[in-house]
């Protein structure tokens, strides 16, 4: 086993702390902070201008923070009252007794689940992410904690991010670099032998490529995150963890064998024996194939090693159009991974074949058909997403009917503690208890949020509504004064829109599917809704469009133009560089949340959950998430055309009417203190639906009891294997 250096008592660059709260190191140092309350404030406690200013990062605020402060802050009481109140609670938030998970296995104390995934949002100093699928594993890992799930994550580190977005004036957009120092985030490099930062190597292209590795603690999960920018590394190969999904096809290739290859070794080497894997998406399905190498490598046939690495497997998919899928034509395919498969000796055209789709684009490798192929279970990510894939995939089990095709579903959640807004959460203390959070699974508990005040409800909402509005002009200050020339710019910006006026959120990747431009059909009855004296709405868009989505590109300038249009008054907003740190801000403190995804491409969506985490109703839809969660109390559906009917055209009609008609006058029908109380109750509705069935807790738990508790006792049959 290698020796790893484990976390220092002092995080690089940080100037010595004072001996009685010496402990700031560690609580900075662990991503828990990120979505405890109390560790918050104690943090903006210190220097509340710098916590903003480092957008909410305690390593960067210790760094810069003047010593003074800090001695200042170890000789006050109620300081030091708050600080051991929070060492308390990180002791218990990281100690492996007393969650859920010990009491509902205790025997299988000590055995860990790998998560293999392409990236995670955790944190936005730590921007190894580009969107859903990140911020979905940052959750899952986070809910792992809260609930003592074993977890132990394996990703990519991209030193140099996703990337920054950038506005043109004509609405182009354009990626520019987003490089972050290690030095400030909470990762730490994980060492070899002889301090060596390689722990191991993959070979491709021809080549083997070195693999370290950095540690992120997220509460009691740890994060490794794979780097080949090694010096012992080809320069080509330095590259492969420098952007996250930059390239073509070949660079993605080579990322996945690092990932997946290279994650399983990195284990390996560290001693750590996994007694479930999961694979979270087809990016890292080589993880499986590697563990299939291992048992051949030690003796074991070609058909054995496949059934004992099914047995602890698992896989989910999200993504319901075949484009979506990670493939590689087998010339280039054998040219990155030759070289490996030769390691699988006689079984080498077998391993091959993994990758096989039995009915269309021959000649292909197949990552989604490999990972089905070497998973006992395969899950997708929201009901509706769960019948999608069983018709997409059912030619892997010939002869059976969609419905019988053994796919399941377990819909994804989002993590109460990260994305709903603290004032909500410190109502909730008084209207539920204090201890509301660690009974937050009990559905019965969320009933009671029916019964809350109106007006403190409101007045919540309101204060986030005024955060979010100063956000906004504060951002567009900023970005006035560091790089805009042109005035058009503040428009575009927001700096014109109206904390009073009725504010519609559409904040997600920009592709075409997700139809931002719908609202845009008929720009006259839009401006009609949008400029009225008496009943204002504003319209706020946020979002990156892929590098080389085009299409997303040019939908995005579509929409930006109107935030320039003199028809409109100012009332359309597009936010730049969207990122976690905006996203809060939007989830928590929009009026309405606004999905127009076309049936049924999207997978799940889980924006929509984390505005009704915080009162926020949605109109969407019946894809993904809403066509189960939508319980016509909690928001709006934009109800399915007639099949012969133009889609697009349809549903624009239909949301232009929701708005019109109910949804704009609800949100101004007030009583004599100001009160919308029909918009309220339909808050409070959003709220319950959300933190009864759609939160991470929920959704670990249900990986937990169906799929990783029985891998980790060895029950159950597996009588479902499809064909190659």
């Amino acid at each position: 086993m290698a020796a790893i250096r484990g976390v220092t008592s002092r995080p690089e660059g940080v100037p010595p702390i004072p001996e009685r709260i010496r402990g700031l190191a560690a609580v900075a140092s662990n991503l828990f902070w990120s979505w405890h309350r109390e560790a918050r404030t104690l943090f903006r406690a210190i220097d509340g201008p710098l916590w903003r200013l480092t957008q909410h990062n305690p390593i960067a605020l210790l760094a810069r923070v003047d010593p003074s402060r800090l001695e200042a802050c170890a000789r006050d009481p109620e300081f030091l009252g708050l600080y051991d109140r929070v060492m308390a609670l990180f002791e218990r938030g990281t100690a492996p007794e007393g969650t859920w998970f010990a009491g509902a296995a205790s025997e299988l104390a000590g055995r860990p689940i790998a998560y293999f995934c392409a990236e995670f949002a955790l944190h936005n100093s730590v921007p190894t992410y580009s969107g859903g699928l990140g911020v979905l594993a940052g959750d899952h890992c986070k809910a792992a904690s809260d609930l003592g799930v074993p977890l132990v994550g394996v990703g990519l580190l991209y030193t140099r991010g996703y990337f920054d977005q950038r506005i043109r004036l004509d609405g182009w957009q354009e990626d520019t670099p987003e490089e972050f120092d290690p030095a400030r985030t909470p990762l730490t490099r994980v060492v070899g032998g002889a301090e060596a930062p390689g722990l191991t190597t993959v070979e491709v292209s021809g080549r083997p490529v070195h693999v370290g590795a950095w540690k992120m603690l997220v509460g009691r999960v740890p994060v490794y995150l794979l780097d080949t920018d090694l010096e012992a590394n080809h320069g080509e190969d330095r590259e492969l963890s420098h952007k996250l999904y930059a390239g073509g096809a070949e660079l993605r290739l080579r990322q996945e064998a690092v990932l997946g290859i290279g994650g399983v070794r990195v284990l390996r080497a560290l001693g750590i024996a996994p007694a479930v894997w999961h694979a979270n998406e087809g990016h890292a399905a080589f993880m499986l194939m590697e563990r299939v190498r291992e048992r051949l490598a030690g003796g074991t046939p070609l058909g054995e090693a496949i059934d004992r690495v099914r047995a602890t497997s698992l896989f989910t998919t999200h993504t319901p159009v075949p484009a979506g899928h990670d493939i590689f034509p087998h010339d280039l395919f054998h040219r990155v991974m030759g070289g490996y498969v030769d390691t699988f000796g006689e079984a080498r055209e077998q391993a091959v074949r993994l990758g096989h789709h039995p009915e269309r684009d021959h000649g292909l490798f197949h990552m989604t058909a490999a990972a089905i192929r070497l998973s006992r279970h395969t899950v997708g990510v929201a009901r509706r997403h769960g019948e999608v894939t069983r018709a997409m995939w059912q030619c892997l089990w010939s002869g059976r009917r969609p419905e019988d095709v053994p796919i399941g579903h377990v819909t994804n959640g989002v993590h109460l503690g990260t994305w709903m807004a603290h004032r909500l959460r410190d109502l909730l203390d008084r209207h539920l208890g204090p201890d509301w959070e660690a009974r937050s699974r009990e559905p019965d508990l969320w009933d009671r949020v029916l019964a809350l005040d109106d007006e403190e409800l409101w007045s919540v909402h309101l204060r986030t509504k005024d955060i979010l509005m100063g956000y906004i002009h504060e951002e567009a200050r900023l970005r006035w004064r560091d790089r805009w020339e042109e005035a058009a710019h503040l428009v575009g910006a927001g700096t014109l829109l109206n904390a009073g006026a009725m504010t519609i959120g559409f904040a997600r990747r920009f592709a075409g599917y997700k139809r931002p431009e719908l609202l845009f059909r008929d720009p006259e009855r839009l401006r009609t809704l949008l400029v009225n004296p008496r009943r204002p709405v504003q319209l706020i868009f946020a979002g990156k469009a892929h590098p080389a989505d085009e299409t997303g590109k040019q939908i995005l300038q579509q929409v930006y133009a109107f935030t320039r249009d003199r028809r409109f008054e100012g009332r359309i907003a597009f936010l730049e560089d969207y990122e976690l740190h905006m996203a809060h801000r939007l989830v928590q403190g929009v009026d309405l949340w606004l999905n127009l995804p076309r049936p049924p491409l999207e997978a799940c969506g889980t924006s929509g959950m984390k505005a009704g985490l915080n009162g926020i109703p949605q109109v969407s839809t019946l894809d993904g998430w809403w066509a189960e969660g939508y319980t016509g109390a909690n928001g709006w559906a934009i109800e399915p055309p007639a099949p012969e009917t133009d889609g697009d055209a349809a549903d624009a009609d239909r949301l232009y009417a929701l708005l019109e008609t109910d949804v704009v006058p609800c949100f101004y029908e007030r009583d004599g203190r100001g009160l919308p109380h029909r918009w309220i109750e339909r808050m409070k509705h959003a709220i319950r639906t959300a933190a009864q069935h759609f939160t991470a807790q929920r959704m670990v738990a249900d990986y937990a009891t169906h799929y990783y508790l029985p891998a980790m006792r060895g029950t159950g049959r597996d009588d479902d294997a499809p064909s190659n």
